[in-house]
């Protein structure tokens, strides 16, 4: 870790993670700025191609939540 950072390691629990939410909102306003690897783009691509191949093979986020929680895939 960048030395400047080192006095943020003494602080308390909670006011480190205030500072990792306002970061964390903060990068809303530059995602434009960080690049999408080319692996990311293809894997997208991917994943687009198979949706518009067959759109009915989805399911929907309380399935997907329940096979998680009950160990299914």
């Amino acid at each position: 870790m960048n030395s400047a950072h080192s006095p943020l390691l003494g602080l308390p629990a909670a006011e480190k993670l205030e500072l990792v939410e306002a970061l964390w909102d903060s990068l809303g306003d530059s995602l434009a700025e960080i690049p999408l690897p080319e692996w990311q783009k293809e894997e997208l691509a991917k994943r687009k191609a198979a949706h518009e191949k067959d759109p009915s093979a989805v399911v929907t986020w309380d399935e997907a939540k329940a096979r998680i929680l009950d160990g299914r895939r």
